[in-house]
């Protein structure tokens, strides 16, 4: 059987390869002049879907506190980061560690995941006690 936390690491890894998918994606649909900026407010937007998903999937087997699901998921997302997004992708485009996580932005989407996850967490948690 498996275990709430691992499952939740699961739904983490799922949230942020898409997440990370639909970064690379935006890439290639050049509307914006910036396309730093277009792919931040793409993983944005992308966030939402991907947020609730991987918090749906996770509450039809797996228990938790919603803040404590929220938190793992950026947990996770934060070491996938570093661990895989910013090598392989971001320093051979001529970034680094530093552009990454000290881009603003960065932050601002990591309060959203927060946030979707706790609140659609919630949503879900007071669904099934009815």
């Amino acid at each position: 059987m498996i275990t709430n936390r691992l499952l939740s690491i699961l739904c983490a890894i799922l949230v942020w390869g898409m997440g990370v998918t639909f970064y690379l994606i935006s890439f290639y649909i050049p509307i914006l002049e910036n396309l730093e900026r277009q792919a931040n407010i793409t993983v944005a937007l992308a966030i939402i879907p991907s947020a609730c998903l991987g918090t749906y999937l996770f509450y039809r087997k797996g228990k938790m506190k919603p803040t404590t699901l929220a938190l793992t998921f950026i947990m996770t997302a934060v070491a996938l980061d570093t661990l895989i997004t910013v090598p392989l992708f971001i320093i051979p485009n001529g970034g680094s560690y530093s552009d990454f996580f000290g881009d603003p932005m960065f932050y601002t989407i990591i309060v959203e995941f927060y946030f979707i996850v706790t609140y659609f967490g919630k949503h879900l948690t007071e669904k099934i006690r009815e």
